[in-house]
């Protein structure tokens, strides 16, 4: 979470970011360097040594699934926008069990938002091993 936060005002961009940092996006993103949503997720979960997939969808499979209310900082933070096409568009990182840090669209920059907001999801925190208290997730 420590990483994101380090990230703050970096501007989104669509397709970029991940594991190494910022970079120039795809498409609309291609003339600016940041982070899209999952790439600063990735980003963040690679400097603590962890590896999560590139987009939101393969991120929100991949870890152990957060109860409503036990939300830690650190954990990934999922929204669905768009009822057309199920499952999580958007991630974002908690800072706290009432913030996150996310990189929010196109315009935007590296900011805090709320984290249960429209289209919540749910929580997963990324792990090479199971929690003794958390249940697996799945697709």
């Amino acid at each position: 979470m420590t990483a994101a936060v380090e990230m703050l005002g970096v501007p989104y961009s669509w397709g970029g970011g991940g594991a190494d940092g910022p970079s120039f996006g795809k498409g609309r993103g291609a003339l600016t360097f940041g982070f899209d949503c999952s790439g600063l997720a990735q980003y963040a979960w690679a400097r603590a040594g962890v590896r999560v997939g590139r987009t939101a969808r393969e991120q929100w499979k991949k870890g152990w699934r957060v109860p409503e209310g036990q939300v830690r900082p650190g954990d990934l933070v999922f929204y669905d926008s768009d009822p057309a096409s199920p499952g999580p568009e958007h991630v974002g990182i908690a800072v706290d069990g009432e913030r996150i840090v996310h990189a929010p669209s196109t315009g935007g920059y590296v900011t805090f938002a709320p984290l249960i907001r429209r289209g919540y999801m749910g929580a997963v925190r990324p792990a090479e091993t199971a929690p003794a208290t958390s249940v697996v997730a799945t697709g």
